[in-house]
């Protein structure tokens, strides 16, 4: 458990240093809020996403499951909105943020 929560730190900051939004790569106190919003968003994704994505399956049915990132996105703002140290500009990038991270975690959990 405790290593889910590292890869997932380390993978958002991996994620904000590859993007330039997210937490503050530069300084400690970025490590922080990495972990903070590892938490938070562990939490949305166990509570708010599932029922967001049962109740978008028609959509996701004619999307071909491409909908899907405009889900994660929408999970990516809702963090950066309760995460002070959190910052995401736009819808966009926060599309954009969740599938670097998604391609973070995948090659971080690799080695599990």
């Amino acid at each position: 458990m405790k290593l889910k929560f590292l890869i997932a730190t380390v993978s958002i900051l991996v994620t904000s240093w590859f993007t330039g939004v997210g937490v503050s790569t530069t300084s400690y106190s970025g490590i922080g809020w990495a972990l903070l919003t590892a938490v938070v968003l562990a939490v949305i994704n166990l509570t708010i996403k599932p029922v967001i994505s049962i109740i978008s399956i028609p959509i996701n049915i004619v999307t071909l499951g491409l909908f899907s990132f405009v889900i994660n996105g929408a999970m990516i703002i809702i963090a950066s909105r309760i995460v002070d140290g959190f910052d995401i500009p736009s819808f966009l990038m926060a599309i954009y943020f969740a599938l670097i991270l998604g391609v973070v975690n995948w090659i971080l959990h690799i080695f599990d």
